[in-house]
């Protein structure tokens, strides 16, 4: 088995911005298995709020040894960036050396197209009530915030997005007393949950607050091995593969999580359709799809995931699994 891994860069269509700061590109990392012939590919997308970087993720993949299955790497790599790209690779690998697709691999149902959010990042309010006017055609807007003075940006976002659903994303950027200040607002405002509200290592604030609109945590949950810090706190979880570490994790956080009596987001980082392509197993069926990262892009993998008005769809086989 043989592992080469490559640095690719996608330019954004335009300045993303969120709490932590802007990007005008995605840099990403690929990976491509070989074995008897035949190549799988993942991507993954390094992040610095997990202390990861091109060269560290890199370097973990590097340091894999030669031979091994999903199985043995979910205990050689930890739940992040690197494990994501190597996992997704091996399922591709796996589907196209036994004819399959990685969806019947994984004893799922076919998937169909899931309703994607699409993200307007953090900016002046005017320029988000433009931009929201520019995308109040789609069903679902993801509002990007974490800031002392999101009210008038959230104002600003409905006024030119009057029928759009909502959902906030505040990155960490609250704290327990801006969230019960602002909830009549949100709930005047329609919003329907918010993504990590407080920072993840001051989120048992939340224990025992009232949440009259349903709290998501993201850097509070990574894998299965989040969820009991979890309890009381939160009524949603934000599987991301990055964060899990492929999708062999990430069907399994989803079980359990619903297991547990959560209701699941499926999320990404800012990457290209190969990286979208294995959450979308994930998503099927789940309370909100937030896969747009294509559509942030001005240029993506060639097949690209086609979205349109019945929102992302599954990938295929040419592009992934």
């Amino acid at each position: 088995m043989q592992i080469e891994v490559s640095r690719d860069v996608f330019r954004l269509a335009e300045a993303f911005t969120i709490a932590r700061g802007s990007r005008t590109e995605a840099q990403v990392l690929t990976v491509r298995i070989s074995a008897d012939g035949v190549t799988g590919w993942g991507e993954c997308v390094p992040y610095a709020r997990y202390d990861e970087t091109l060269d560290s993720v890199e370097a973990e993949i590097r340091g894999l040894p030669d031979g091994f299955d999903r199985g043995a790497l979910q205990e050689l790599l930890p739940a992040g960036a690197a494990r994501n790209a190597v996992d997704c690779a091996l399922w591709d690998l796996e589907a196209k050396r036994a004819g399959k697709r990685a969806w019947e691999l994984a004893g799922l149902a076919r998937p169909g197209p899931e309703l994607t959010a699409y993200t307007l990042s953090l900016q002046e309010p005017d320029k988000m009530r433009a931009a929201a006017q520019k995308h109040a055609h789609r069903p679902l807007l993801k509002i990007k915030l974490g800031t002392p003075d999101d009210m008038p940006r959230l104002e600003a976002v409905r006024a030119g997005a009057p029928e759009a659903r909502i959902i906030i994303d505040a990155n960490e950027g609250w704290s327990a007393e801006v969230y019960a200040d602002l909830a009549p607002h949100l709930t005047r405002l329609g919003v329907e949950l918010v993504e990590q509200p407080l920072p993840a290592g001051e989120d048992d604030a939340l224990l025992g607050l009232d949440r009259p609109v349903p709290i998501c945590a993201d850097e509070s949950c990574h894998d299965r091995a989040s969820l009991p810090a979890l309890k009381g706190k939160y009524d949603i979880v934000n599987i991301k593969l990055d964060k899990t570490g492929g999708l062999t994790e990430a069907l399994a956080l989803r079980a359990e999580a619903e297991r547990q009596g959560y209701q699941i987001f499926v999320g990404c980082m800012v990457g290209s359709s190969l990286a979208m392509a294995p959450a979308t197993l994930v998503a099927q069926g789940v309370s909100v799809t937030d896969l747009d990262g294509p559509l942030l892009l001005a240029e993506d993998r060639d097949p690209p995931l086609t979205f349109d008005e019945a929102g992302v769809h599954p990938p295929d086989a040419a592009l992934w699994g």
